[in-house]
C-alpha cells in the first residue's frame, strides 16, 4: 500500500538535508567537494508524506481565499483522539497552545519562565537546541551526564538532584531520547517528576519522537505519570517528525497548569504570535485523523532498516551499535577504533562520501559516537552502509 522503497530526488528543492548541508560540511570540515556526498545526518525522512496529508492541503488550496483563520475544534479533536488511541493520554483540548515548532516553543518557554543568568538543566548527550537556545538567551546551562550501560542510557538521579539543589529553574526532558533512542520507563519519569516537585523545577518534556517506537517498548507521556498534576509540566508535541512534515511548521504545547498556560498565552500576545496557518492546520488534522496506517508501515520499514545497519556495522572492527528503542536515528559507538572525531569525520566525508553527525554536536558527552538517520529507502541505507565500510578500509 505504501511504497517506502521509492527514491525521490530531493536535490535542488531547497532541502536543508540534501542541498544546504554541502556548504556547512565543506566549511566545518574543510572539504573541497561535497557534490557526491550522501546525506544521512539531520532528522528528516526521505519518504513521501502520507497522501492523505497532501490531499487535505490540495483541498484547502482549491478554495481561492486565504484570509485570517483559526484552528478548528475538529483539528483539536484529531490531536486529542490520536494521543488517546496511541498513548493512552487524554488531553483536554483547552490546554493546548499552538506554536510553529517544538524548538520555537522551547525558546518561548525559556523566555517566559526564566531570566538571564537562571540555570537550565539538560541530560547529555542531548539534542543541540536544548543547550544552544538557553545559551543564546543568556541562561546558564548545567549538564547531568547520562550513564551508558551496555549501549543503553540510564539517569544518574543522584547527580541530577545535586544539580537541582543549585537552583535550577527548568529541566528539559527529551522523551524519547535524541540522539540515543531511549524510551524512558514509567519509573524513570516518576522519579524525575518527584525531583521537579521537590525542588520546584519547571519540567519541559519534548515528546516529538513519541510516535516512532519499536516493538517491545511503549512511550509514556510525562503528564500521565503519578503526581504529574502536582508538578509544573509543559509537554511539547508535534506531527512533524512522525509524518515527515517539518517544513509545515506545526507544534503544540500541552499545559494543564492554568497559571503556566496563561503566562505562555501572554507571551504569545506580547510577540504577536498567531496559531497554525491554514495549510498547517489542514495537514495536522489529516495526519492525526487518517495517517495511522502510514505510520505503522513506516515504523516497520525503519525497524528493518535498523536491523540491517546494526548487523552490518557490528561486523566492523571497533564499531559497536545497538538498535535504538525509538526514533529513526542510530547512535554509533566508534571509540574502540582509536580514531579521533576529526579523523573519523574526514574518513567518512572524503573517503566514504557519507555525511552523518559527529557526537560532539550533542555536547562533549557524545564524543566517540556518530548519529545516522536511516529513515530512507533500503537502497539508500545499503549505499550508506557501504560508504561507511569504505571509510574505514
Amino acid at each position: 500500500m505504501f511504497n517506502f522503497d521509492e527514491l525521490h530526488n530531493r536535490k535542488n528543492t531547497n532541502s536543508l538535508k540534501w542541498d544546504l548541508f554541502k556548504e556547512r560540511y565543506k566549511a566545518q570540515f574543510k572539504i573541497a567537494d561535497a557534490s557526491d556526498i550522501l546525506p544521512m545526518w539531520v532528522a528528516d525522512m526521505d519518504f513521501a508524506i502520507p497522501q492523505v496529508i497532501t490531499d487535505a492541503i490540495k483541498e484547502r488550496l482549491d478554495h481561492p481565499i486565504f484570509g485570517y483563520s483559526y484552528v478548528s475544534d475538529a483539528c483539536k479533536d484529531s490531536i486529542k483522539n490520536w494521543f488517546s488511541r496511541r498513548h493512552d493520554w487524554t488531553i483536554d483540548t483547552n490546554t493546548i497552545l499552538f506554536h510553529q515548532g517544538v524548538v520555537p516553543a522551547l525558546a518561548t518557554i525559556i523566555e517566559t519562565f526564566t531570566q538571564p543568568g537562571d540555570k537550565i538543566c539538560v541530560s547529555t548527550p542531548i539534542y543541540p537546541p536544548f543547550f544552544s537556545i538557553p545559551s543564546v538567551q543568556k541562561r546558564e546551562v548545567v549538564e547531568n551526564l547520562l550513564i551508558t550501560t551496555d549501549h543503553d542510557f540510564e539517569y544518574d538521579f543522584a547527580d541530577l538532584e545535586e544539580q537541582f539543589k543549585t537552583g535550577v529553574k527548568v529541566y528539559i526532558l527529551c522523551s524519547p531520547h535524541n540522539p540515543g533512542g531511549k524510551v524512558w520507563s514509567k519509573e524513570d519519569l516518576e522519579k524525575l517528576v518527584q525531583l521537579c516537585i521537590q525542588y520546584d523545577v519547571l519540567l519541559v518534556s519534548d515528546e516529538i519522537h513519541a510516535d516512532i517506537v519499536f516493538d517491545g517498548f511503549k512511550h509514556i507521556p510525562t503528564l500521565t505519570v503519578k503526581d504529574a498534576d502536582k508538578a509544573k509540566i509543559i509537554t511539547c508535541i508535534a506531527p512533524t517528525k512522525t509524518f515527515n512534515i517539518a517544513g509545515i511548521h506545526a507544534a503544540m504545547m500541552v499545559v494543564p497548569n492554568v497559571e503556566l498556560r496563561n503566562k505562555l498565552a501572554l507571551n504569545k500576545a506580547e510577540h504577536g504570535r498567531d496559531d497554525l496557518n491554514i495549510l498547517a492546520a489542514a495537514a495536522v488534522k489529516a495526519a492525526y485523523e487518517q495517517g495511522e496506517e502510514w505510520v505503522d508501515a513506516m515504523i516497520a520499514y525503519v525497524s528493518n532498516n535498523m536491523d540491517y545497519v546494526v548487523e552490518q556495522l557490528n561486523q566492523l572492527e571497533g564499531i559497536r551499535v545497538t538498535k535504538p528503542q525509538s526514533t529513526y536515528l542510530i547512535w554509533i559507538d566508534y571509540r574502540d577504533t582509536g580514531l579521533s572525531e576529526d579523523e573519523m569525520m574526514l574518513r567518512l566525508l572524503e573517503k566514504g562520501k557519507l555525511a552523518i553527525e559527529p557526537g560532539t554536536k550533542y555536547t562533549e558527552a557524545g564524543r566517540g559516537f556518530l548519529r545516522m538517520n536511516v529513515a530512507c529507502p533500503f537502497e539508500t541505507v545499503k549505499d550508506g552502509v557501504e560508504r561507511f565500510k569504505k571509510a574505514l578500509l
